[in-house]
């Protein structure tokens, strides 16, 4: 599976207005192109964001996917409502899990839902391996995909290499003596399912 997180930096007090039509227009819409919308999430401490994840069987199906999403009435009758929210959208890691199967039993459901720890790890090329450590009480993990974007429409951040770690909870990680493979300090985000999201 491929996979992209996506964070959006939104205009003030926006967000809202986006998770609603998101939640009502593009969820259905995106998984009729085989699209799986995976989460969505609110970040407490960025109010101005949005952060969602979807995937794909592999590159070629979502080259296919986003053409026929993209050039579909969905977006087509609601992208100007949806890009007034926004001011940069082009925050996009493209990934491929690693270590378990990500959010293993964590979807479906509804109500409260806990909330979860997101950490971007930047890291030396050839040295994912060395963060297996990190995937004990994880709810999934990811490493970059280094595939071409083949969908140029839609930018994703190139020439990174990252560890993503998802874990239910507020605690940040530790890191155990990783620090001669990390390329940058750890990014670290505190995020929300919202009503719809599948993960919970």
């Amino acid at each position: 599976m491929i996979y992209e997180l996506r964070r959006y930096t939104l205009r003030p007090g926006a967000r809202d207005t986006l998770v609603e039509l998101f939640e009502r227009e593009f969820i259905e819409t995106q998984e009729e192109t085989g699209i799986e919308v995976v989460a969505l999430f609110r970040d407490q401490r960025a109010p101005d964001t949005f952060t969602w994840i979807r995937a794909f069987p592999d590159m070629e199906s979502r080259f296919r996917s986003l053409t026929d999403f993209y050039t579909g009435a969905a977006w087509k009758t609601h992208a100007e409502a949806a890009r007034a929210t926004m001011v940069d959208t082009d925050d996009v890691l493209l990934l491929r899990p690693v270590l378990l199967p990500p959010f293993a039993g964590l979807s479906g459901g509804s109500g409260e839902a806990a909330p979860y720890r997101l950490t971007v790890f930047p890291v030396a090329e050839g040295s994912v391996a060395r963060f297996a450590a990190l995937a004990e009480g994880a709810a999934a993990c990811f490493a970059t995909e280094h595939a071409v974007n083949t969908y140029a429409r839609l930018p994703v951040r190139e020439g990174e290499n990252v560890f993503v770690r998802f874990a239910r909870g507020e605690d940040a990680p530790a890191v155990p003596a990783l620090d001669d493979h990390l390329t940058g300090p750890p990014r670290h985000f505190l995020l929300h399912p919202t009503e719809r999201s599948r993960v919970r």
